[in-house]
C-alpha cells in the first residue's frame, strides 16, 4: 500500500466514525445548506442531464442538487462507506445511485462518463493527487459540460485565513470533538483549509486542467472570503 492509498483510507475511516452525528454538525453551521443550494444552482446543470456528484457524504450536497434539478439523473461517489449508509436512509434521495469510491478516479470503480455536469462540495482540498483528479474529471464531462466546486480557500487571504482559524478553533474542533469524539478529524479539516490553494491558485489549476470560463463565486455571513464556488467548463 502506498502513502497515497494509506492517507485516503484514513480519510475514510475518519468520515466512517462521524458519520452518524454529521448532519447535526452541518446544521448547526449558519447558510450550510443554503450555500449548498447557491453552488448547486451555480452549475448551471442541464435539467434533464446527468450529474456526478463527488465526495458527497450524508447527502447534504445532493439534497442540493436534486433539489436544484429534479429531473436529472444523479449519481453520488464517496469513499467513506458510513458517509454513504446515511445518504442512502434518505428518501428524497431515493432515486440517487450511490456508489462507494476514490474522488480521484471515479472510472476505476464503474462510474462512466459523459456527465453533463459534476459537483464536488468540501473534497478537492482532501484529494492527495488533484491534477490527476481534475484530469480524470474533464474526461467524464461531455464537451460543453460544467463542474462546480464548493470549497473552502483562504490561502493568501488575510482576513479570511483569521476568520477560518478564529471559527475553527473556537467552534469547529471543539464541537466536533465533543459530538463524534474524533478530534483528529477536525483538527485535520481546520489544518487541510489554510494548507489549501488560494482562490486564483485553484483558478489557475482548474485552467491548466483544460477548464475553461473559470470563476470563483462568493458566500455570505462568515464564509464571506473564506468559502466560494469555482464553476467552469469542459
Amino acid at each position: 500500500m502506498d502513502i497515497r492509498t494509506h492517507a485516503n483510507e484514513r480519510l475514510a475511516g475518519d468520515f466512517d466514525r462521524v458519520a452518524a452525528r454529521y448532519d447535526l454538525l452541518n446544521t448547526l453551521n449558519p447558510g450550510y445548506r443554503k450555500h449548498l443550494r447557491w453552488s448547486a444552482g451555480r452549475l448551471a446543470a442541464a435539467p434533464t442531464g446527468r450529474i456526478l456528484d463527488l465526495c458527497c457524504g450524508t447527502g447534504l450536497s445532493t439534497e442540493a442538487l436534486v433539489e436544484s434539478y429534479p429531473a436529472a439523473d444523479v449519481t453520488g461517489l464517496d469513499a467513506s462507506a458510513g458517509m454513504l449508509a446515511r445518504a442512502r436512509q434518505k428518501p428524497r434521495l431515493s432515486r440517487v445511485e450511490f456508489v462507494l469510491g476514490d474522488a480521484t478516479d471515479p472510472a476505476a470503480v464503474g462510474v462512466q462518463g459523459p456527465f453533463d455536469a459534476i459537483f464536488m462540495a468540501y473534497g478537492i482540498r482532501n484529494v492527495v493527487e488533484r491534477d490527476r483528479c481534475l484530469e480524470h474529471l474533464r474526461a467524464l464531462l461531455r464537451p460543453g459540460g460544467r463542474i462546480a466546486f464548493h470549497e473552502y480557500s483562504v490561502a493568501g487571504n488575510r482576513v479570511g485565513q483569521a476568520v477560518w482559524n478564529a471559527v475553527a478553533s473556537s467552534v469547529i474542533v471543539p464541537l466536533g470533538t465533543i459530538l463524534t469524539t474524533s478530534p483528529q478529524l477536525f483538527r485535520y479539516l481546520r489544518q487541510s483549509v489554510n494548507e489549501f490553494d488560494s482562490v486564483s491558485g485553484f483558478c489557475e489549476r482548474l485552467e491548466r486542467a483544460g477548464f475553461k470560463d473559470v470563476q470563483a463565486l462568493p458566500m455570505d455571513g462568515w464564509q464571506r472570503g473564506v468559502a466560494h464556488t469555482f464553476v467552469a467548463s469542459a
